[in-house]
């Protein structure tokens, strides 16, 4: 545990201290929930840090406006990107019954107001926008282009959180949508990982 938190601090130490402090509170909660739940495969506490702390913060910045997290499963990336912008509004979506229940609990252990959870399949939600929908827990990017974006507000973004770069995905998406592809680096993680930025042709901002 020791060797985990320092690695959160080293890599995040230009965030505030309280921020860091959550994220801390958030990983002791999914240690704990996931002795009784399979929120989680991963359950080594310097692998929690690595692969799914600090793989989510990476995209931080590429986030705007009102957030949808879909397929969230223990709130990854949408927890830990409202942990880090605590005055955004995060809606975090998924259909596991457990996962909620623990985001839920971490939602009003860590006092944020700005979160949002709701138990739903995407498809079955209702027509409310946002200006960035994240993933990683979608198939294809084609599955979660044709499921997110009659959800995304004019000039939104689909954020889609992949390992190796998915050419063969790349290549299935619709002709109208303009695609951006940033290589992403992970601190304590020695393998690829790739942001895939879906957008509207000619409605990006």
């Amino acid at each position: 545990m020791d060797v985990a938190k320092h690695r959160l601090e080293t890599a995040l130490a230009d965030i505030p201290a309280p921020t860091r402090a959550k994220l801390w509170q958030y990983i002791e909660g999914l240690l704990r929930w996931n002795q009784a739940y399979n929120l989680t495969a991963i359950r080594d506490p310097e692998a929690i840090v690595s692969r799914h702390i600090l793989d989510s913060a990476s995209i931080v910045d590429a986030v705007r406006g009102r957030l949808l997290d879909v397929g969230t499963g223990a709130g990854l990336p949408g927890m830990v990107l409202a942990i880090l912008r605590p005055q955004m509004e995060v809606t975090l979506l998924d259909s596991n019954g457990k996962k909620i229940r623990f985001l839920r609990q971490m939602v009003s252990e860590l006092a944020l107001p700005c979160v949002q959870v709701v138990q739903a399949r995407v498809e079955e939600t209702d027509t409310q926008t946002y200006d960035t929908i994240s993933s990683r827990a979608f198939a294809s990017l084609r599955d979660m282009a044709e499921a997110c974006r009659h959800r995304l507000a004019p000039g939104g973004r689909l954020l889609a959180m992949k390992g190796k770069y998915p050419a063969a995905e790349l290549q299935e998406l619709p002709a109208d949508l303009q695609v951006q592809v940033q290589r992403l680096q992970v601190a304590y993680l020695d393998e690829e990982r790739h942001l895939i930025i879906l957008s509207r042709a000619g409605d990006e901002r």
